[in-house]
């Protein structure tokens, strides 16, 4: 059998942009193989989907219990590695409990659990395994973001006083505004979706966001949430005050009907030194400003960039890099991890990541039902 890391699937089947996002990026670095997996819960179209990407129906599995029964049975070298979860937010927990119960390693998307009770049982079963597990923030993936965290790291930009993020897309105003659409989408399905839409969706990006590149921890949250009409449950535009160690101030501002925009996410960190802000559309332009200098452009590809960004980027300065290579840099940073090669922490989200994101999104959640009060997130 090949050395390659042998993987499998669980959703991303036909007209999943997710699935299609999975697949290209563990191709990248040449690590994986895809093997099999649960693409539909459909098992005729999930057989009919491996077919269209010319991947044999032979370890196309019904379910989840008949992968892993399945694939157990295999010789070692055989049987898949890790699986990746990509299935919507109330299928995580149980499918990720039980791959890890069974030794393999995950790769899941986010929000990581529906609640945070189920991230913290997610957590303590890992402690009890080897298993390598990652929660796919995919925009930690981007070279000018990892060159954003080493940057703040090394100290060029002095004490840090400020972080701020604005995630804003339009995409649900088609959906809210339709009665009959806003109660049958899962996303705003509360059963299927937890007790957040737009905070566990966009907001969670925007905790890691800015904890990853500034090194602090937010600590406690104060949040204002809007639901647009008085029948929907979940939030679809949220407000939040943050306090993060240290003194550090800041703010998240998300939003799903920010009508226009299509995937706007804003990241800026300010010291007592400079600033720095990276802007998702173009991912390729990190902005360097100190006081009493002239702004700088930092791009992608040159020796002035960190071993860590440098060693996420895949081709020569001036060639874009976007959400593809950002997420086949985290599948690199778990290849490294499986093979137990030495890696930077800082490659791949990891279980802690889900837990703070889960934490984050029901103290949001429950600072707005109390009155928009500050409320801790736990350690």
């Amino acid at each position: 059998m090949s050395n390659k890391i042998k993987f499998g699937i669980l959703g991303g089947g036909e007209n999943s942009l997710i699935g299609g996002l999975h697949r290209i990026a563990s191709s990248m670095f040449d690590q994986y193989k895809l093997v099999g997996g649960v693409f539909s819960s459909n098992h005729e179209d999930s057989i009919r989907f491996a077919k269209s990407i010319g991947l044999s129906s032979q370890r196309v599995y019904e379910n989840i219990e008949d992968l892993i029964i399945s694939e157990l049975k295999l010789p070692e070298n055989e049987r898949m590695q890790v699986v990746s979860v990509l299935t919507p937010n109330f299928l995580h927990f149980h499918m990720a409990k039980l791959l890890i119960d069974s030794g393999f390693s995950v790769i899941c998307e986010k929000p990581m659990t529906t609640t945070y009770e189920e991230a913290k049982i997610l957590n303590r079963s890992l402690q009890k395994t080897k298993s390598i597990f990652a929660v796919t923030y995919t925009y930690t993936g981007y070279p000018m973001v990892r060159q954003m965290r080493e940057m703040v790291i090394s100290g060029a930009l002095g004490k840090i006083q400020k972080v701020d993020a604005q995630y804003y897309q339009g995409w649900i105003n088609p959906v809210i505004h339709d009665s009959e659409q806003r109660s049958s989408v899962w996303r705003l399905d509360p059963n299927q979706s937890g007790i957040s839409c737009c905070v566990a969706d966009i907001g969670t990006h925007a905790l890691n966001m800015l904890e990853y590149v500034s090194g602090h921890q937010v600590k406690s949250v104060l949040s204002d949430l809007n639901f647009v009409y008085n029948d929907n449950k979940m939030d679809v535009d949220a407000t939040i005050l943050l306090r993060l160690n240290e003194g550090v101030k800041g703010v998240v501002c998300t939003s799903q009907i920010a009508t226009g925009e299509e995937n706007s996410f804003i990241v800026k960190i300010y010291g007592d030194k400079a600033g720095l802000k990276w802007e998702q559309e173009n991912p390729n332009y990190l902005y360097f400003m100190e006081e009493g200098k002239p702004l700088q452009v930092l791009k992608p590809g040159h020796d002035y960039n960190s071993k860590l960004s440098l060693s996420s980027t895949k081709l020569p300065p001036g060639h874009p890099e976007g959400i593809f290579d950002a997420m086949g840099n985290i599948y690199n940073g778990v290849a490294k991890a499986i093979f137990k090669e030495d890696y930077n922490a800082s490659e791949f989200p990891s279980m802690t990541d889900g837990l703070r994101g889960m934490s984050f999104i029901e103290k949001a959640v429950q600072s707005h039902h109390k009155g928009n009060i500050w409320v801790d997130l736990d350690e």
